[in-house]
């Protein structure tokens, strides 16, 4: 069984209080990406909240040609690298073929299989032998008990420090629906979960040659799936979601997070009181 507390680094999943996972969904530039770490670093200070530093190197899944996709894969781990040891942070991004998971794991504590990417064996070998924890989110194609034959590759190759990430499942055209029950399914497996609030209201190709979605539902959400039993929540956050460079819909404006992280620590603590 794997739901027992996992430490990473200076925080804890599946401990006392909830771990968010939170982050801009890219880095647009190195100014940026710092700014947005420094700013979720002190509102999580004040909050007295744990959480991992989160920012896409690439978007290698991007819609359409013409989007933006990041900073690339070693400039992109060395930016998240230096600001996880000034701050003191875990820091984590996706990687999305076996080297990448070899050269991000120099730098990087947790290494995110992307959601098409779930079922890539050679990619969860190459994540589950770095040594670093892995964390894979669940395909918008797979049904919950599905995770366990992820899982049972990650330990086959040797690593038992992974948790799994619910985004919601395909439901029809340009549509995600998040299914709460999945939540409790997979930690009746044994396995630690987050939900991602953030991934979980997009609409895949809802904007024709860009993703769109319901970025007001993702608190909903969120609140949701913390009384659900879930052990963190991942929600990408932006100073001005209106003008972010990927996925601007979705993500959680940064003036709105200390009121949110509020109601998810406090939900957190009546559920398992």
């Amino acid at each position: 069984m794997n739901n027992e507390p996992l430490q990473i680094g200076s925080v804890t999943l599946g401990g006392p209080k909830p771990l968010f996972i939170l982050g801009p969904c890219v880095i647009e530039s190195e100014e940026f990406v710092w700014k947005m770490a420094r700013s979720i670093q002190s509102l999580c200070k004040d909050l007295g909240a744990s959480f991992v530093f989160k920012a896409s190197y690439d978007k290698a899944n991007r819609t359409s040609v013409r989007s933006f996709r990041g900073a690339g894969v070693v400039e992109g781990c060395k930016i998240l690298g230096a600001i996880g040891k000034e701050l003191g942070v875990p820091v984590t991004t996706d990687v999305h073929s076996a080297e990448e998971a070899t050269i991000a794991a120099e730098w990087i504590d947790i290494l995110q299989i992307p959601a098409f990417l779930c079922r890539q064996t050679d990619l969860i070998q190459a994540a589950a032998e770095t040594g670093r924890v892995v964390n894979v989110k669940k395909g918008q194609f797979l049904a919950p008990g599905d995770v366990k034959n992820i899982a049972d590759k990650l330990q086959a190759f040797g690593n038992e420090r992974f948790f799994f990430t619910e985004r919601g499942v395909s439901f029809g055209y340009n549509n995600l629906v998040a299914d709460m029950r999945s939540l409790y399914w997979i930690r009746e497996l044994g396995y630690r979960i987050v939900f991602d609030a953030t991934h979980s209201v997009q609409r895949p190709g809802g904007g024709g040659d860009r993703t769109s979605g319901d970025g007001v539902l993702a608190p909903v959400l969120a609140r949701a799936a913390v009384a659900a039993g879930c052990d963190g929540v991942f929600i990408e956050t932006h100073e001005d979601p209106s003008v972010a460079l990927s996925d601007g819909p979705n993500q959680v404006p940064l003036d709105k997070l200390p009121a949110l992280l509020s109601q998810l620590t406090r939900i957190h603590s009546l559920v398992n009181e």
